[in-house]
């Protein structure tokens, strides 16, 4: 679904939308799959004990409504602002694909090293952030591309 975003609006929408899944439903259905296993791992006696425990009082259930943008959708607009649509897409899919960031990393040590930028070296950039990632990459990506067209353009 990611690979098929091809707009900025389509960006909008999924990204800050798949961060929630991510980050809140996934985890709160590991939660309750742990849950489950906890309970059938516990013996007879701790479950009669457990039966027998009021977790409907008051202060069991303590919670506000807020009604604030999500921080999923604050943190979209703050990357965006940083970066161009395939290096946003890109991200989104390093949550899915951390294979695809370590191939974008392996791409980014590559030509910095050609380039000559000593410090873009492998470990370095396991250290960086996944915007980091994204946007060297496509830097380098734009600036081959260009250079290729150039070297054609002068050889004609």
């Amino acid at each position: 679904m990611i690979n098929r975003c091809e707009s900025h609006d389509e960006l909008d929408f999924l990204f800050p939308e798949i961060i929630r899944i991510k980050n809140h439903y996934l985890a709160v259905l590991d939660s309750w799959q742990n849950h489950v296993n906890w309970i059938q791992s516990l013996p007879s006696s701790e479950l009669k004990l457990l039966s027998s425990a009021d977790f409907n009082s008051p202060d069991t259930y303590n919670s506000t409504i807020n009604l604030a943008e999500p921080p999923e959708q604050l943190v979209y607009e703050s990357l965006a602002e940083k970066s161009h649509f395939y290096s946003l897409r890109d991200q989104l899919l390093f949550l899915f694909e951390p294979e695809l960031r370590q191939e974008y990393e392996f791409y980014i040590s590559e030509h910095a090293a050609i380039t000559g930028y000593k410090t873009l070296v492998t470990s370095n950039l396991q250290q960086a952030s996944d915007l980091t990632i994204g946007n060297l990459y496509y830097y380098f990506k734009v600036r081959d591309k260009s250079k290729n067209e150039t070297e054609l353009v002068s050889a004609n």
